[in-house]
């Protein structure tokens, strides 16, 4: 059974995950981009990737990623390239133009988490840091 401190934790998260997703929609329009497609620029920025790790990370279908990176690859902002040594896979990675998007779609969150964020104490952030830190986050 949940306790109020569980629930309180639950709502919180969940909270969090929502102001944060209407963040993303929030940055990501004005440069043309869904929050979906945003997201995949910038995890790109960390170097190209294959589409079943881009599949994992962005926790889609790999059919839906193929017709966004279509997209994306029309505007020229991804690429696909060969993956060494399997001539049947790619890797999608950032042109330049993308590359560029990236940043400013990056800069834009972040610029608008620090204002969110901006009233909490650093003792709150550090807490906060080691909190998340503490959480299983990767899939």
């Amino acid at each position: 059974m949940a306790t109020t401190t569980d629930t309180e934790l639950v709502g919180s998260l969940v909270r969090l995950m929502h102001v944060l997703q209407d963040l993303y929609a929030e940055t990501s329009r004005p440069l043309g981009l869904t929050p979906q497609q945003a997201h995949l620029l910038c995890v790109l920025l960390a170097g190209p990737q294959g589409m079943t790790d881009l599949s994992h990370i962005l926790s889609i279908e790999r059919s839906s990623l193929t017709s966004m990176v279509d997209r994306l690859e029309r505007r020229a902002l991804v690429a696909r390239n060969p993956y060494p040594g399997d001539r049947r896979a790619c890797q999608i990675a950032l042109t330049p133009a993308g590359h560029a998007l990236a940043d400013e779609a990056h800069t834009a969150f972040t610029d608008r988490v620090d204002a969110l964020t901006a009233d909490l104490s650093p003792t709150a952030r550090k807490a906060l840091v080691s909190a998340l830190g503490q959480l299983p986050l990767s899939r």
